[in-house]
């Protein structure tokens, strides 16, 4: 971290395109949903003519975000509507959080540790027991602080969900005992080898031996708040917990788009660069391809082969513009950091 008199912030407003929203059915706010020492909010869609034991989506906003302002500036609840085999749960991060997600605290990266994961796993549990969700079909997926949280979870709560799908995030543990604004990680210049990125995860919930949720890495090249570097060291982390090589099995090129590229390590870990700078385009379709949700599976650009498939792996088969480095940027406000 550095002295506070190399930092300033200024609040200032973001464009961003959203689409107009299309649910069906209102947000309904629920209250005293279990232990949430941080006070988060939680708000839960669910579609009309839902299935029985649905899938669960938890969707979590960016900085300067709210559980209801991703809802309406994604499509999750839309296509909930059309496939009613899901329903998706918004957080929100704490009162007087600036919007962002407490990614930064031993507390945060300890199973049963507290502070907002620990909020967020209940919101999980009373989701499953409440709806009667199906417990193997959880996933989560965020933007930004949301991606932090999202991989805060993946290494603390790993027995909670089955997948999950980070937008311009950072290293489970990057931000380790910092502050919300960390230089040294938003700007790329933490760097640990794969091990040590591993063993992080690990320390996350000591003694657990259970499967890993599988990872999906979205990140722009040109992120010009959290440093496309944060890619790089993710992909070490997430092929060292789950057993891969960190030369991708196949690499797919102008995938999902044109300039896009998508590096497979296997099944239960991919990558996603963009020609795009943080605001990178949220892929709702291509997030529940990874979930299983919808039928086809990620990947359909040209496909260089780099490296036979793994054969080592012990991990089990799959289940079920902030102006510069912040810790992240939401589509409602963003800080400026200038040093």
């Amino acid at each position: 971290m550095f002295a506070a008199t190399a930092l300033k912030l200024l609040a200032v407003p973001i464009l961003a395109a959203t689409h107009v929203l299309a649910a069906q059915n209102s947000l309904q706010q629920v209250f005293n949903f279990g232990t949430n020492p941080s006070n988060i909010a939680l708000h839960v869609y669910r579609p009309t003519g839902l299935v029985a034991n649905p899938a669960l989506i938890v969707a979590l906003h960016p900085c300067g975000g709210s559980g209801p302002g991703w809802f309406s500036q994604t499509r999750y609840a839309d296509l909930s509507d059309s496939l009613k085999t899901f329903l998706v749960i918004y957080p929100s991060s704490p009162p007087n959080s600036n919007g962002c997600w407490e990614v930064y605290s031993n507390a945060t990266f300890t199973h049963n540790g507290g502070s907002d994961s620990l909020g967020v796993a209940s919101a999980i549990k009373y989701s499953l027991s409440t709806y009667s969700a199906d417990p193997a079909r959880v996933f989560l997926t965020g933007f930004s602080s949301g991606a932090m949280m999202t991989s805060v979870m993946a290494g603390a709560y790993p027995d909670l969900f089955a997948a999950g799908s980070a937008f311009s995030g950072v290293p489970y543990a990057c931000f380790s005992e910092s502050t919300m604004i960390n230089n040294p990680c938003a700007t790329g210049r933490v760097s640990k080898t794969p091990q040590e990125w591993g063993d992080l995860v690990r320390r996350g919930y000591p003694g657990y031996t259970g499967p890993r949720p599988k990872i999906q890495l979205w990140h722009g090249l040109q992120d010009e708040v959290v440093n496309y570097n944060n890619q790089l060291e993710g992909i070490k982390q997430w092929t060292n917990v789950l057993g891969y090589s960190t030369t991708p099995i196949s690499t797919q090129t102008n995938d999902p788009l044109s300039g896009w590229t998508r590096s497979i390590y296997g099944p239960n870990f991919q990558a996603i660069s963009a020609p795009a700078t943080h605001g990178i385009p949220i892929q709702e379709n291509e997030v529940l391809k990874w979930f299983g949700l919808v039928g086809g599976s990620p990947g359909t650009g040209t496909t260089t082969t780099t490296r036979p498939p793994s054969t080592t792996t012990t991990y089990p088969p799959e289940q079920p513009t902030q102006v510069q480095y912040g810790q992240c940027g939401g589509y409602a406000s963003m800080f400026v950091i200038i040093i």
